[in-house]
């Protein structure tokens, strides 16, 4: 459910404010971000989905108040943080994001040193998100309103794409065979 907020938020939003004035936008926002709270309640979904539309939802209602686009594109910024924060509490209590995440989809036996390899994966997805987070926090602040959407939607798999094939690549030529050793 937030992917698919991620996904969308940001292109929509920038075409919408051709069509409404920028509170009433806003506000619509405020009540789908509420709609998706309720459904995530409803549904019993996981507490990254609550955090990621209370994101939503507070930065909205602080743009509605100030009537102000630049809290509305805080939002991927403050998205990508919570997913940093998220990494990076996996790091320190060694909770292993990355290889738990594996084993769900990966059936087939891995070796010690993929094993290895794995557990260590938060940390770089968490160096990955902050690099994102803070190339998204300059988009706020230099960047145009379209370069901003594509970025924080669209850009977003991209980069993802891009950091997953970099590790994937890494641990076959470099890791893997080191932690055999």
């Amino acid at each position: 459910m937030s992917s698919l907020l991620t996904l969308f938020f940001a292109p929509s939003f920038l075409l919408f404010t051709y069509f409404f004035k920028f509170q009433e936008l806003v506000f619509i926002y405020i009540l789908i971000s509420l709609v998706f709270l309720i459904y995530a309640y409803i549904k019993k979904k996981k507490k990254e989905d609550f955090i990621i539309v209370g994101i939503y939802l507070v930065l909205l209602l602080i743009a509605y108040f100030n009537n102000s686009f630049e809290a509305v594109k805080f939002i991927p910024v403050f998205s990508a943080m919570t997913f940093f924060a998220i990494f990076l509490h996996s790091v320190i209590k060694k909770n292993e994001l990355i290889y738990k995440f594996t084993l769900r989809f990966y059936k087939k036996n891995l070796s010690d040193a993929e094993i290895i390899f794995l557990k260590n994966g938060d940390l770089f997805w968490s160096i990955a998100i902050f690099i994102y987070a803070i190339f998204l926090l300059s988009l706020v602040y230099f960047a145009s309103n379209n370069i901003w959407a594509f970025f924080s939607s669209v850009g977003w798999y991209i980069y993802f794409i891009v950091a997953l094939v970099i590790q994937i690549i890494y641990g076959k030529i470099y890791a893997i065979k080191m932690y055999s050793k």
